[in-house]
């Protein structure tokens, strides 16, 4: 069964991944210094979370969108391809986000591990185009599991 694609700006998707890492590590490296900073791995999550279901609060995409777009700063690049995928990609890095954040107060070990798998599979998809979260969601879709 083939699924109507439409276009996607991958540009958006690379602000957003860049977000996730840099957030992240700056959460887990300046935390060494300031351990307060560990509050933007919640926050992180929430943004994801919130970005996934209301769309046009995906603050990292709207960054893109109202203020590096327009102003030239980063150029879109449209490709004809499913949204659902991305979509279903960053709210499953929300939900581990959401769980790191569990763990950081009884064990910081563990939870700062998660956010950093976050940050590493999105460093991933921004550099080498591979999307483990997209190829989830086409297991799941093959398998029945979810329909786009």
């Amino acid at each position: 069964m083939s699924t109507p694609q439409s276009i996607v700006d991958h540009s958006a998707l690379k602000v957003n991944q860049t977000g996730i890492v840099a957030t992240v590590l700056v959460a887990f490296l300046g935390s060494v210094a300031w351990r307060p900073l560990l509050v933007l791995i919640p926050l992180l999550a929430v943004v994801l979370l919130l970005g996934t279901f209301v769309p046009r609060l995906a603050l990292f995409k709207q960054l893109y969108f109202q203020v590096l777009k327009p102003r030239g700063i980063v150029k879109p690049r449209p490709v004809q391809d499913r949204p659902e995928p991305h979509n279903f990609a960053q709210g499953l890095g929300g939900v581990f986000l959401a769980v790191a954040s569990v763990f950081l107060i009884p064990l910081p070990v563990v939870g700062l591990a998660l956010a950093l798998l976050v940050a590493v599979l999105a460093f991933v998809n921004l550099a080498f185009g591979y999307c483990l979260g997209c190829q989830i969601f086409f297991q799941l879709e093959r398998r029945g599991f979810i329909r786009a």
